[in-house]
């Protein structure tokens, strides 16, 4: 099976590698792709992606082939106020604190694609059941701000029990961050973006 596919199109090198890094954290089934221009994009089937992520200039000048394709666009733009944004195209503003930019990429994946809706099937090793159910409620407190002893009080549990659960969650997952499995448990429907 083929892993589905995002472009990311915008002239600006530093913003694509770092847009790049994340979307492969948050969405990491997908495979990012970059280019630097709409002609670029043009000459590497543009069909196949499931969405494009596109710098506001480009879609401007682009308009007719991206409005055709406005439910897969999603329009960067540097600020955050409904003015600098086009009507009928989702927007991701890109000039924000990272924490803040993940949390809008996590909102525009659970609005579109909540359950995995509108996204092929994982792959069948992805399916399977990694965390305990203790496990799963002990990551859900951890990415809504809780610390270890409110983890403790809140599932009634010793201090250690929460710490070896915490170590036992990042080990399974390969995870180093929190930030890592806040994406991890809202991708996967534990947590609801708007709990963060």
């Amino acid at each position: 099976m083929n892993r589905p596919k995002i472009a990311i199109i915008d002239a600006n090198t530093l913003a694509v590698l770092g847009l790049k890094q994340i979307l492969q954290n948050v969405v990491p089934i997908m495979t990012v792709d970059t280019y630097g221009s709409f002609t670029e994009l043009q000459a590497n089937t543009p069909e196949q992606y499931a969405h494009y992520f596109v710098a506001m200039d480009i879609v401007l000048t682009h308009r007719p082939f991206f409005t055709d394709h406005r439910h897969k666009t999603i329009v960067l733009t540097l600020s955050l106020t409904d003015t600098s944004q086009l009507s009928d195209f989702h927007s991701l503003c890109i000039n924000q604190p990272e924490p803040q930019l993940i949390r809008q990429l996590l909102m525009l994946a659970q609005h579109a694609h909540g359950g995995g809706r509108n996204l092929p099937p994982m792959p069948q090793v992805l399916q399977q059941k990694i965390l305990t159910d203790r496990e799963i409620e002990v990551m859900s407190l951890i990415v809504q701000g809780f610390i270890n002893k409110e983890i403790a009080d809140h599932l009634n549990i010793g201090l250690s029990t929460v710490v070896t659960h915490r170590k036992n969650i990042m080990d399974k997952l390969g995870m180093k961050s929190v930030s890592a499995l806040t994406i991890y448990a809202v991708m996967h429907g534990y947590v609801d973006i708007n709990k963060i």
